[in-house]
């Protein structure tokens, strides 16, 4: 009896070594502006127990391919082409190499955010300089349908500069799959449109909601909360953060709370927003003179709690995208102009970050998507 069970604790011994030996490696992927000689897009392993990278492969087909989406099987990636022609890439994922299998055109310039949406059935691109967003079907080989839905949006707002004309910088899907969010920084606004899986036009236009926000403030990027019942709005151009409950489409204005403090004078920047893995933090960058990740604690009613913000310097310029491990355990920030990915240890229990030293040496990188 003894044997037996020194030989069971043997085998569950191994098993659990395997396990913990699986998770410290993951993969990501990285998109770029490709006009200082970057390749397109990369793709590394990521070691979650030491936080180092080595690269494993990357394109050489593909121009300035920023943000990506992948697909829930890791078979297929699509990224955007944002230049003035504007178009969508397909690529094939095997063994850790992107394969080119297509390329649409998206009807609008500048495309710079692309979502597959959770049914897996249709990607969505949001058209920067076009103001617009693009629907295109997926079919079951992983390839994309020429442009489908296109809806252009129409207006501008008070920042002459930058809000011209409609400027869409985002796709980003509730929870639940029954609403796309497409905020609009040179219109204030954000629309919500209600999907429709089986449609030949999925978005519902007729029936779509508006979320209007402080005129001056640039709506850029969307985090939900993981019971999809608050959203935080992320604005460029005023540095602050909008947060709404959210129920069936519908918002109500909890808070608005800045990234930076009281005393900053510099010009706002901010990029990009997520929550920590089990929602007790969120985390905006900044770019333009502040160059940091800030973090906030979330209470229990949605709200951030503004007191105990905390900044930290994102290690280059222009921290543009950053991405947090599934474990919560890292976080890593893409500057853009210091050609730099930074890694830092994150604090689970108090969210604070940790500059690691490791980088990772990648020309302009835009996106970060870890798999």
């Amino acid at each position: 009896m003894v044997r037996k069970y020194k030989i069971v604790t043997l085998l569950v011994a191994t098993l659990l070594l395997q396990l913990n030996c699986i998770a410290q490696n993951a993969n990501l992927l990285i998109g770029t502006y490709t006009q200082k000689g970057s390749k397109g897009i990369y793709v590394f392993n990521f070691d979650t127990a030491t936080g180092k990278a080595v690269e494993l492969s990357h394109t050489d087909s593909c121009v300035s391919p920023s943000f990506l989406t992948i697909t829930k099987d890791k078979q297929f990636v699509y990224a955007v082409n944002e230049t003035a022609e504007g178009k969508v890439s397909t690529f094939s994922l095997v063994n850790n190499k992107l394969s080119l299998l297509q390329q649409k055109a998206t009807k609008g310039a500048d495309p710079c955010y692309i979502t597959l949406c959770p049914d897996q059935h249709n990607v969505f691109v949001a058209n920067y300089t076009g103001g617009s967003i693009t629907q295109f079907h997926r079919f079951a080989d992983g390839l994309l349908s020429n442009a489908q839905q296109f809806i252009q949006h129409n207006g501008k707002s008070v920042n002459a500069a930058r809000q011209e004309k409609a400027h869409v910088h985002g796709t980003f899907f509730s929870p639940n799959g029954n609403y796309l969010l497409t905020p609009d920084l040179g219109m204030d606004q954000v629309s919500i449109y209600p999907y429709q899986s089986g449609a030949s036009l999925p978005l519902n236009v007729t029936n779509a909601k508006t979320i209007i926000s402080k005129p001056g403030a640039g709506p850029r990027h969307i985090a939900f909360s993981k019971n999809g019942k608050f959203i935080y709005v992320i604005e460029e151009l005023t540095g602050s953060i909008s947060v709404y409950n959210f129920t069936k489409g519908q918002t109500n204005l909890l808070q608005t709370a800045y990234t930076h403090a009281s005393n900053f004078t510099g010009t706002p920047g901010s990029a990009d927003i997520h929550l920590s893995p089990d929602g007790l933090f969120l985390y905006a960058s900044n770019r333009g003179t502040e160059n940091n990740i800030v973090k906030f604690p979330v209470l229990p009613n949605g709200k951030l709690d503004e007191k105990h913000m905390a900044i930290f310097a994102s290690g280059g310029s222009k921290p543009r995208n950053f991405t947090i491990s599934e474990d919560g355990n890292w976080l890593l920030a893409a500057n853009q102009d210091t050609d730099n990915i930074v890694v830092f240890k994150r604090n689970k229990i108090n969210g604070d970050l940790i500059n690691t030293g490791n980088t990772i040496k990648v020309s302009m990188p835009v996106c970060l998507v870890l798999f």
